[in-house]
C-alpha cells in the first residue's frame, strides 16, 4: 500500500461476529485499485468476539485499522473514521454488507466522472438467510415498501436525494461537519440533505453494487422502522422540512385506527356521538382501502411469487405500522413534549 491510499472505507461496528469477516473478505478481493485503500473499522465495544476477529485480521493486514468508539453510536463512529481517514475519498459501509469485487474502483471512477457530486452510490441488494428474511427482502426492494429509494429498487443512473454506503469527498464531509451525532437512525439521509442544500449533488450508478443481510425477524424489522419514523421527525424539525405524504400516511393510518377505536368505545357509552363515528369510518376505510390496493398492485407489478404474497403483504404491514408508530412517538416526544433527542431515544429503546 502506498503512503496515501486512494480511498478510506469506514465501517461502524458493534457485535458483528456473524458478518464482519465476510465483509472484510469482500474488500480483500477488490480489483483495479491502483494505489490501494485502507479500511477503518470503528468498534463500539463488541462483546461477541468481533474484536478478537478484528485484532487477528489487523495483525495480518497493514491496511486495516481498528478504532474504539466508547459512545457506541453509529454517527459518532462514522465521524471518528472520517477524522482518521488518510484518503481524499471516504466510503461509508455497514458491517452487515458485502461488496462486489469492483466496488471501490467503481466508486472512484464515478466520483471522478461527476465533479459536481459530493457523494456517489449504487444498488444495495438484500441477502436472505431464510424464508422470512427473503420475504422481508422482497418487501424492502419494492417501491411500495421503501418509496423511491433508488439504491434499494435500482434504476437508471442519475442524480438522487440519497444513497446508502456512499462514497464521499472527504473535503465535503469536513465542510459539512460530518454526521449529526444526535441521530441514531437516518444519519445518512440527514447528512445528504445538508450536502444537497449546500449545492453539491448525489449521483446514483447501478454498476456500484453491494449486498446487505436483511432483518431476519419481524421484531427486528419493527424496531428498525420504528426508529426510522422516530428520527425522521427529528430531521424534519431540525431542517424545518415538510414530511411527504408517503412518510405521513403510516402515521395517519395508525392514528386514524386508534381514533376509530376510541369513537367506537365512546359511541357505546354515549350513543349520541354516532355522527362522529359515521364521519370517521368512511375516511379511514378509504385510507386502508388505498393501502390494500397499493400493496396488491406492488406485489403484482413486482412479479412476487404467489407463495410469497402473504408474507410480503405482512411485511408491508409491519414496516409501515412500525414507521407510523415511530413517527407518532417522535411528534409526541420531540415536538409536543420538546424533549432532548438523547432523552427521547432512551424512552424509545426501553
Amino acid at each position: 500500500m502506498s503512503d496515501r491510499p486512494c480511498a478510506s472505507v469506514v465501517i461502524p461496528c458493534l457485535n458483528e461476529a456473524a458478518h464482519i469477516e465476510a465483509c472484510l473478505d469482500s474488500l480483500a478481493i477488490q480489483n483495479g485499485v491502483e494505489s490501494g485503500f485502507e479500511v477503518l473499522v470503528v468498534d463500539g465495544g463488541s462483546k461477541d468476539g468481533t474484536l478478537e476477529i478484528l485484532k487477528r485480521r489487523a495483525l495480518a493486514d497493514s491496511g486495516l485499522r481498528v478504532l474504539d468508539n466508547p459512545d457506541r453510536i453509529t454517527p459518532v463512529a462514522m465521524n471518528m473514521g472520517i477524522k482518521e481517514a488518510l484518503a481524499d475519498v471516504v466510503i461509508i459501509l455497514g458491517a452487515h454488507a458485502e461488496v462486489a469485487p469492483d466496488f471501490v474502483r467503481r466508486n472512484l471512477e464515478v466520483l471522478r466522472a461527476h465533479p459536481e457530486s459530493g457523494c456517489v452510490g449504487g444498488v444495495v441488494e438484500q441477502v436472505h438467510g431464510d424464508e422470512l428474511s427473503r420475504r422481508i427482502g422482497l418487501a424492502l426492494s419494492s417501491p411500495f415498501g421503501v418509496g423511491d429509494a433508488r439504491f434499494r429498487t435500482g434504476g437508471v443512473a442519475g442524480h438522487v436525494d440519497t444513497v446508502a454506503f456512499g462514497a464521499y469527498r472527504k473535503s465535503v464531509l469536513e465542510e459539512l461537519g460530518g454526521f449529526d451525532a444526535a441521530l441514531v437512525r437516518n444519519q445518512d439521509d440527514e447528512l445528504n440533505f445538508r450536502l444537497t442544500e449546500t449545492g453539491w449533488r448525489i449521483w446514483f450508478d447501478s454498476r456500484i453494487r453491494s449486498t446487505y443481510h436483511a432483518r431476519s425477524t419481524y421484531g427486528q424489522l419493527f424496531r428498525q422502522y420504528r426508529q426510522y419514523g422516530f428520527w425522521k421527525v427529528f430531521v424534519n424539525k431540525k431542517h424545518l422540512t415538510v414530511t411527504t405524504w408517503r412518510q405521513l400516511a403510516p402515521a395517519a393510518m395508525l392514528l386514524g385506527s386508534a381514533v376509530l377505536v376510541g369513537l367506537s368505545v365512546l359511541h357505546w357509552a354515549m350513543p349520541n356521538t354516532a355522527l362522529l363515528l359515521t364521519l370517521a369510518l368512511p375516511a379511514l376505510a378509504t385510507l386502508w382501502g388505498m393501502w390494500v390496493l397499493g400493496a396488491l398492485t406492488a406485489v403484482a407489478l413486482g412479479g412476487t411469487p404467489l407463495k410469497d404474497v402473504p408474507g410480503v403483504l405482512r411485511t408491508f404491514f409491519v414496516l409501515h405500522m412500525a414507521y407510523g408508530w415511530g413517527y407518532c412517538e417522535g411528534i409526541w416526544r420531540l415536538v409536543l413534549m420538546r424533549r432532548a433527542p438523547s432523552a427521547a431515544f432512551k424512552s424509545l429503546t426501553r
